[in-house]
């Protein structure tokens, strides 16, 4: 997969492409539909398979006072997952404030076609585009019609009579519901940074825990408390539990801490880069009377774990 980062007013050769255009958050089942009919209708019109998204995130620029965006992948997330989906060229293109005022129409003849050389547009069902996303599915075929662009949309993709997106994997990673967030996405969501040191506490109590540096504040986190989890370390894999949250029971601050417990594993392992995979979810956080008692549920927990892996 080729990476390209374009503007407004650098171009890119392409002889021809197939393109469909969004955030893809999660890069989810939903996603992977869509991505499946883009690589389809590429090889049958022998061109090339395109994906055009964006960096900053939309909503960042379009509601700027909004601070609460938070995402399921970072940008090197997401460029890992689609490179793995087999696509010829993802595009990232700054999204800025003069770029949300195009209007659908000069979205489509200035990017898609100038630029992108698009002969085939595919969408989501629910794909809007444009100023003020006022461009739905039958503007877009009037926009396309002049530049002899095709345009195919995509159904919803349903599961368990329940359709797929990534507003409802976020709000079930937030909920602590791992397992049905791994299932619509399709692979086990994690996080991924740098190991700090911590205040070694963890280690007193015969559990050595390795503290997690997220560098990206829209990273999306799991809600407080105990999870099972996958530990990724130099490319080997090791099973652990993590636990989110303000370890009450040794310090009254707010400050959200991300302390990851690899089991039968004692190396040396600061300034490290790992990634977490969550399996699901063991348990809230609790505030214990004393360390004594920390330690004992942190050995349950272990055992609950080990026992259903």
């Amino acid at each position: 997969m080729k990476i390209s980062n374009i503007s407004e007013d650098i171009n890119i050769n392409l002889a021809k492409s197939v393109l469909t255009v969004g955030t893809f958050d999660g890069v989810h089942k939903g996603h992977r539909k869509i991505i499946d009919k883009l690589i389809s209708a590429a090889k049958k019109h022998n061109a090339e398979s395109v994906l055009l998204t964006f960096q900053p995130h939309p909503r960042k620029i379009i509601f700027p006072d909004d601070k609460n965006l938070i995402l399921i992948n970072t940008p090197e997330e997401k460029a890992k997952l689609l490179k793995k989906t087999g696509i010829d060229r993802l595009i990232i293109m700054p999204f800025t404030k003069e770029f949300s005022q195009l209007s659908s129409c000069e979205f489509i003849e200035q990017i898609v076609f100038k630029k992108l050389n698009a002969k085939h547009l595919i969408v989501g069902y629910d794909h809007r585009f444009g100023k003020d996303r006022l461009g739905d599915f039958e503007k877009l075929k009037q926009c396309t019609l002049p530049f002899g662009i095709d345009v195919e949309k995509v159904d919803v993709y349903m599961q368990n009579g329940e359709n797929i997106s990534s507003t409802k994997i976020r709000n079930a990673i937030l909920q602590g519901n791992i397992q049905k967030a791994n299932d619509f996405l399709s692979y086990k969501f994690y996080i991924s940074g740098k190991v700090t040191k911590g205040q070694g506490i963890g280690r007193k109590l015969g559990f050595p825990t390795a503290n997690i540096l997220i560098k990206n504040k829209e990273k999306l986190l799991p809600k407080n408390g105990v999870y099972s989890v996958d530990v990724e370390i130099d490319k080997r894999i090791f099973a652990g539990m993590i636990n989110i949250g303000n370890n009450p029971t040794v310090k009254s601050d707010s400050h959200r801490n991300i302390e990851v417990n690899i089991f039968d594993f004692d190396n040396d392992i600061y300034n490290k880069d790992i990634a977490v995979f969550f399996n699901r979810f063991i348990r809230n956080e609790i505030k214990f009377n004393n360390l004594q008692e920390l330690r004992i549920q942190l050995l349950n927990d272990k055992r609950k774990i080990t026992s259903e892996n």
